[in-house]
């Protein structure tokens, strides 16, 4: 009788013990799910950007890209101190899901007076309202701006972190020249960019993967690591070069 449940106990040990093991398994496969779910097109970073003008430092700019609830959050916020004209600071916050579509957009500047904004984008469109300090807090500025698709590049002024999301919606194994439209939110300026890959590129002795963006007046060369991360903006014409620190 003791030999039988001395057996017994054993067994119960041994089911729940496999018990355990199941259901620590299906915890793994679940969190590995979601994350895939989550991940999309974008990958984890953090830093800091010094930006440059003419070869002289006039700012600095922190940044990071992470998981956030069923997608991904975006958000920067640079210091500029440019050597003619008044200091300033911009931060933003870009909600995405997965695949790269903006749902939402967070701006602030303070200058003399500060001014903050909010963009919600839904169906390829764009509704924006903007407070600015001073002006009437229940009628604040309000504009829709309407796009053919909801896949929408944010690339909001002195928020170079921005270009780097830009480098995750680039379709890497296609390839070749690719159109985005774009919205400027600080200048409520909606337009297109062009996103051609020109291949490895050699900066300071170093080799990186380049990535030429082209609107109607300005190019911009953003070089990647192998892991398509942004580490060094050039925008040639009008001297400006952010660096990752």
């Amino acid at each position: 009788m003791i030999a039988e449940v001395s057996g017994a106990v054993k067994f119960r040990i041994a089911f729940l013990g496999l018990t355990l093991a199941l259901i620590a398994c299906a915890g793994l496969d679940l969190a590995a799910q979601k994350k895939a779910a989550v991940s999309g097109i974008f990958q984890q970073d953090k830093g800091k950007f010094t930006i440059k003008l003419a070869g002289q430092t006039v700012g600095h700019e922190e940044f990071e890209i992470a998981p956030s609830g069923g997608g991904w959050l975006a958000k920067g916020s640079a210091d500029i101190k440019p050597p003619q004209g008044a200091a300033s600071k911009v931060s933003g916050a870009l909600t995405l899901q997965s695949d790269g579509a903006p749902m939402s957009y967070e701006w602030t500047t303070q200058t003399d007076k500060s001014m903050t904004a909010h963009v919600l984008f839904a169906n390829g469109v764009a509704k924006i309202t903007i407070q600015v300090q001073g002006a009437d807090p229940t009628h604040p500025f309000e504009q829709d701006l309407s796009f053919n698709t909801p896949l929408i590049a944010i690339l909001d002024n002195n928020l170079y972190y921005q270009y780097g999301v830009l480098a995750c919606l680039y379709d890497w194994s296609k390839g070749g020249e690719q159109n985005f439209p774009v919205l400027i939110p600080q200048e409520l300026t909606p337009g297109t960019v062009r996103v051609l890959s020109t291949g490895p590129t050699t900066a300071d002795g170093k080799t990186y993967e380049g990535l030429k963006v082209s609107s109607s007046d300005l190019e911009i060369l953003l070089l990647l690591d192998s892991n398509h991360r942004l580490i060094r903006l050039e925008v040639p014409g009008a001297k400006v070069s952010v660096v990752r620190e």
